[in-house]
């Protein structure tokens, strides 16, 4: 009999956070903040989602933005029946489903990701279904049973109608998969609500492995909020490094977060959408550095990095504005992007070394 083993803890404690800072403040600090935060968390979206301000008199504002993940959990899940998105997978090849607003407008996210043809599709839900990674029925499916389900991946059968707010999978059997996408998406809608309603200074943080800083840290008017980034060798125990963030979302990907392990091999719930098997690259974790004037998706975007391995990757965080990023590759070597030369530190230096990207072949 094979041996099968799930893992899923580890993608709760991926990242740390801590409001301290090693330098001193220099600016002026003319907020009011709280000595003793508001702290609120709920679970949903299968994950533990936490928010924490330190603004006065905002609990009313923190009940509103955890609202919000609850809200979309209802209409975009795939693992139990009455969602939007399952009533649009229901519907393939034979309607087009009418949505709420927020719903079109994260699945026209995901295409526009899909679109980009760099091994990341949101109908991929077929063949998530088949591998269920992070489920108690996962299981490494046979291959007779993966080629049936690759031709249904294929991100030009959804059509959309945006007068009339529909979305038809034209083929049957297509089904739409957004567990990439939804966590980064309503992370920022969390903090646009938190803002609207006066926030300055707080984290939102889903999972953490998605993660929202609100203004700069408590300590002072430009002391950022300090994240530690998890050793992926043992994402329950050691921080890799500390990256420094204000304003900024973080978030990370790797191969421990979940996964199968069958007869001794580690398969990553990263899929290929091209292969039907989890990618194999030489990346072990990613972190993503996301300016929050910018409102790309963070979780979509690591997920399509992550499939390029190292150096593609690498090249193409240094192609976009306001992205900065950290890997980490399967030989404990280190590669960051250029702008984050002064808000990274290695704090795990026996295992670990930064390496220049262009040592790399």
């Amino acid at each position: 009999m094979k041996k099968i083993i799930i893992w899923v803890a580890a993608a709760l404690s991926l990242l740390s956070l801590s409001a301290c800072s090693n330098g001193k403040s220099s600016q002026k600090d003319n907020r009011d903040l709280l000595k003793t935060p508001i702290n609120k968390d709920v679970t949903t979206m299968g994950t533990y989602i936490k928010v924490t301000v330190y603004d006065k008199d905002k609990e009313a504002a923190v009940d509103k933005a955890l609202k919000l993940p609850v809200e979309y959990n209802k209409l975009t899940t795939v693992n139990q029946s009455g969602s939007q998105i399952d009533d649009i997978n229901q519907n393939a090849g034979i309607k087009p489903v009418k949505v709420d607003a927020s719903v079109y407008e994260l699945v026209k996210a995901g295409y526009n990701y899909s679109a980009k043809d760099l091994g990341y599709d949101i109908t991929i839900g077929s063949l998530t279904s088949l591998w269920n990674i992070g489920m108690d029925n996962a299981r490494k499916p046979a291959q007779s049973e993966i080629d049936q389900v690759l031709p249904l991946i294929n991100y030009h059968d959804i059509k959309f109608n945006d007068k009339n707010q529909t979305i038809y999978l034209t083929k049957k059997g297509v089904r739409l998969d957004l567990g990439s996408i939804v966590k980064g998406f309503v992370a920022m809608k969390m903090v646009d609500s938190l803002k609207k309603d006066g926030v300055t200074t707080g984290i939102v943080n889903l999972g953490s492995s998605s993660i929202y800083v609100i203004g700069h840290s408590p300590r002072g008017a430009d002391s950022p909020w300090t994240i530690g980034i998890k050793n992926p060798n043992d994402p329950t125990g050691t921080q890799m490094g500390i990256i420094e963030a204000s304003n900024e979302h973080v978030n990370t990907s790797g191969i421990y977060e979940r996964y199968l392990e069958v007869d001794g091999h580690k398969y990553s719930h990263i899929l290929n959408p091209k292969t039907g098997y989890p990618f194999e690259n030489d990346i072990a974790s990613i972190t993503l550095l996301i300016s929050g004037k910018d409102k790309t998706n963070g979780d979509g975007l690591s997920t399509m990095i992550y499939a390029m391995g190292t150096k593609k990757g690498y090249e193409y965080v240094e192609k976009l504005k306001n992205v900065e990023a950290v890997f980490v590759d399967k030989n404990n070597k280190v590669y960051i992007t250029p702008g984050l030369k002064d808000k990274f530190q290695l704090s795990e230096k026996t295992s670990f070394k930064i390496e220049n990207i262009t040592n790399l072949k």
